[in-house]
């Protein structure tokens, strides 16, 4: 079955008062390498969703990645990588728990006011949904508390940050940054070239500490990754092939 580009309006989610516009499809099953595609032309996923903003008159987010082999963390990165080196990390194939949703809705009612689901089937939907490759990685103390769980997809030569929820009572820990730079640190240890960090929001805080990770490339209007500076970018089409790159293996509804 064809993959239907879809687009529609909501409320923004990183400025408050504006009205986001995204265009994008949903589907059960992505190719990776058509994924990958995608993403160099703008695209995220939320769970079974692919899209990209295209809203009238802004254009503040903009795709960012991270060059793994040229990247070099700042003095409060290292910081943070030496605060938390009592951690035990684990990489590995996702799998959803009753201690990692426990920690999810922590992570959710303390950081989102939104009433977005958090019960354990919207948990499944949004990060152990199988939809492409995927990667997931655990923090925890010596005495096996879990931390901080990040969830990433894999590329041939990159990977991709979906999300991250942590422990939010462990702030001396900035477990975030530290997650991301562990996700960085995989991506180089296999010879991977891009860690994407998904937009970069200027005027939103929670969006636009990904330019913290040095250097880092934006996606500009002509859909080149150019370094360093934000260029927003302009309305751009999307070819005919990259509507059609994801076949769905079961019927998904639209919501």
């Amino acid at each position: 079955m064809e993959t239907r580009l879809l687009a529609f309006d909501e409320p923004c989610p990183y400025l408050a008062g504006r009205t986001a516009t995204l265009e994008g499809f949903f589907t059960g099953s992505a190719d990776p390498a058509s994924y990958r595609k995608l993403m160099d032309h703008g695209f995220r996923r939320s769970g079974r969703f692919f899209y990209r903003p295209q809203c009238d008159g802004c254009r503040q987010c903009v795709p960012l990645r991270v060059p793994v082999a040229s990247f070099t963390p700042s003095r409060s990165q290292r910081r943070c990588w030496l605060r938390n080196q009592d951690l035990v990390v684990h990489s590995g194939m996702p799998e959803s728990t009753a201690e990692k949703h426990a920690l999810y809705r922590r992570y959710v009612a303390a950081k989102h006011a939104d009433g977005c689901e958090i019960d354990m089937a919207a948990l499944n939907d949004f990060l152990y949904n199988r939809v492409v490759e995927t990667v997931e990685f655990t923090c925890r103390e010596p005495g096996g508390r879990l931390l901080a769980v990040g969830i990433c997809d894999m590329f041939a030569d990159a990977i991709s940050s979906v999300y991250c929820f942590y422990d939010v009572q462990e702030r001396r820990r900035g477990l975030g940054t530290f997650t991301a730079l562990k996700e960085i640190e995989y991506a180089k240890e296999r010879g991977l070239g891009y860690y994407y960090l998904g937009f970069h929001v200027r005027d939103c805080p929670s969006m636009c500490y990904k330019a913290s990770y040095r250097p880092y490339e934006l996606l500009d209007a002509s859909q080149q990754w150019v370094a360093g500076g934000l260029m927003p970018p302009e309305s751009r089409p999307v070819p005919d092939e990259l509507k059609q790159v994801c076949r769905r293996r079961s019927s998904v509804e639209h919501g």
